[in-house]
This record gives C-alpha cells, sequence and structure tokens, in this order.
C-alpha cells in the first residue's frame, strides 16, 4: 500500500523530493546540472525553429504550384490566386503560434546565456539578480513571452509579407495583362461579386497587412539582435 508523502504540516517525509533543493545550496552541483538543462533547452529551440521553417517551405511550395498553374494558361481564373491568400493566411496563424513557442525556448536560453555564461566569461554580474526565481516560476507555470499580434507583425516582416506580396502582384498582372481589351473588373470579379468590390477588398487587406507590419510597439520578444558591431568585437587591444 502506498503512503502519503507529506506531513499534516507539509513537509516532505522522503528526503528525495528534497534532493533538487539540495542541488540549489550546493554551486558545484547547480553548475553541473545547468549544463544538461540548458543543452535541452537548446534542443527545444532548434525543434520548434525546424517546425517553422518546414511550414514556411510548404507556404511557399504551395505559391509557386499555384503560379505554375494559374499562368499557365489564359483561360485559368484569377480567383484561384485568391484561394492562395487565404491559404498562406491559415499557414501564417499556424506559424505565429509555432513562433510563440520558439521564443518561450529562446527566452530561457537567453536567461541563461546572460546570467550564467556570461558571467563566467566576464563576472560582472547578472543580468537578472533574481533569474534563478524567474527561470523556476517559468518551468512551473509556462507562458508565452511575447504576444500574439507581435509574434504575427513578425512572421509578416520577416517573409509572410514578401509571400503576400508575391501573390498580390501575380493576381493584379493576371487580371491586367491576360485580361485584354480593358476587361480587368470581369477577370477580377467573383461569381457574384463585381470585379471593383474584389479589388477594393484587396485593397483594404494589403493596407491592413502593412499596418500590421509596421505598426510600432514595444517589443516582448527576448534575445534580441542589440544593434551592429560587424569586426569591432573581435579585435584585438592595442
Amino acid at each position: 500500500m502506498g503512503h502519503d508523502s507529506t506531513r499534516a504540516d507539509g513537509a516532505a517525509d522522503d528526503p528525495d523530493e528534497e534532493v533538487a533543493a539540495d542541488v540549489a545550496d550546493d554551486a558545484e552541483a547547480l553548475l553541473s546540472a545547468l549544463p544538461h538543462y540548458y543543452r535541452g533547452e537548446v534542443s527545444q529551440a532548434n525543434t520548434t525553429l525546424d517546425r517553422i521553417d518546414q511550414t514556411t517551405n510548404w507556404a511557399i511550395t504551395l505559391i509557386a504550384a499555384l503560379l505554375s498553374i494559374v499562368f499557365s494558361s489564359d483561360d485559368m481564373p484569377a480567383y484561384l490566386l485568391l484561394v492562395g491568400l487565404v491559404v498562406l493566411g491559415v499557414f501564417l496563424v499556424y506559424e505565429t503560434r509555432r513562433y510563440r513557442f520558439y521564443d518561450l525556448y529562446r527566452a530561457r536560453v537567453r536567461m541563461i546565456q546572460e546570467n550564467v555564461f556570461a558571467n563566467v566569461l566576464d563576472p560582472v554580474g547578472a543580468q537578472h539578480t533574481a533569474w534563478r526565481e524567474e527561470l523556476g516560476e517559468d518551468l512551473r507555470y509556462p507562458t508565452f513571452k511575447v504576444s500574439n499580434w507581435e509574434a504575427l507583425s513578425r512572421r509578416i516582416r520577416r517573409i509572410y509579407g514578401l509571400l503576400f506580396g508575391v501573390l498580390g502582384i501575380s493576381w493584379l498582372a493576371k487580371v491586367t495583362l491576360f485580361a485584354g481589351d480593358g476587361r480587368w473588373l470581369e477577370a477580377a470579379a467573383l461569381p457574384g461579386v463585381p470585379g471593383i468590390a474584389v479589388t477594393a477588398f484587396l485593397g483594404a487587406f494589403y493596407l491592413g497587412l502593412v499596418a500590421l507590419a509596421v505598426w510600432p510597439s514595444e517589443r516582448e520578444a527576448k534575445g534580441e539582435i542589440h544593434g551592429e558591431r560587424p569586426g569591432e568585437w573581435k579585435e584585438a587591444d592595442e
């Protein structure tokens, strides 16, 4: 039969439950355990980054296939590119969530780099005086470190803005250059939706996309690169 592992007052009966607490008070044991945890977080970040790359690769493959189909014949309708916009938006939503997970693991990696490894190389003190408490709290109760809007904006600026732009320019070329005789409004129309309405909707969509990408907001993502020092940082002291 099992037995309760805690006393009525909450203290631990089993000394094994306090092994980790003992390590926390032993600097040598802590520094021996920390690299294993660090490698695990780096591996998690790399795995999540690979998943982001896979989503991006699928999005690029989709666009390439769609463009080859739409421009294979003058009779192919331009609205197929609008379907591509919808599918690309779905990929963007998935990638935004994956980016938030990546930023979670990256933030933990940066916390250790800033407060442990940087201090080993240049002992000027930890960047965060309570970094162990903050990291422990985050391991107990994980939270995203970047908002959904910031993650969305970042993915648009990095790659999806270009992909949406390619589809938009391709749609514009399809309804103008390939329609002929100034019938671009007919080519832009959807069943039951006039071409001018489709054009207005796309214009508003792309304006919103640009606004979301460039709208100024305080960055919440951790581990950003602080400016540029090309070649300067590795110059020998004179």
